[in-house]
């Protein structure tokens, strides 16, 4: 048995989630996969409603009656599309509106941390400067703790 040492270089391409090195950032909500996803839904949905049609009918049409199975093939099969086509366009609209406002969300949310992390780093760096005097640094570093706390307005005193 050989024991190799360990490294840190992958032994293929090594995965970025950064992007390139770069801090843009994505916002991870897909608009055609919240589409796909409701049209998935809707169609299950009345494809249950079509089964359940279906089997209601089955039992309620006599077992003489010629085409039994057929007839309600029909029945479920038509109250599945009518029920695919009342629910389709309320639900892609009601994705559409929820898929707008989250991405919105998600771009006030990555940009308050991209903000928060900007001020953080001139914060550090100000720390590590030595001709800072240390009572700017801890009154800059206060302001920056009371923001992130909510209590963004302070009076400070002369």
């Amino acid at each position: 048995m050989k024991i190799s040492p360990v490294s840190n270089r992958c032994p293929r391409p090594c995965l970025n989630f950064a992007g390139n090195g770069q801090k843009d950032y994505e916002n991870p909500i897909n608009r055609k996969t919240e589409k796909g996803l409701t049209v998935l839904q809707s169609v299950g949905t009345s494809v249950l409603i079509g089964g359940t049609a279906f089997g209601i009918a089955s039992f309620l049409i006599p077992k003489t009656s010629k085409m039994r199975m057929g007839k309600a093939g029909i029945i479920g099969g038509v109250l599945g599309a009518v029920s695919l086509l009342l629910t389709l366009p309320a639900n892609l609209y009601n994705t559409k509106v929820r898929a707008f406002t989250r991405e919105k969300e998600m771009d006030v949310f990555s940009r308050d941390r991209e903000l928060k992390a900007n001020i953080l780093s001139e914060v550090d760096k100000e720390v590590k400067d030595e001709d800072v005097s240390l009572d700017k640094k801890i009154d800059h570093y206060t302001s920056v703790q009371m923001a992130n706390n909510g209590n963004g307005l302070m009076i400070k005193g002369a």
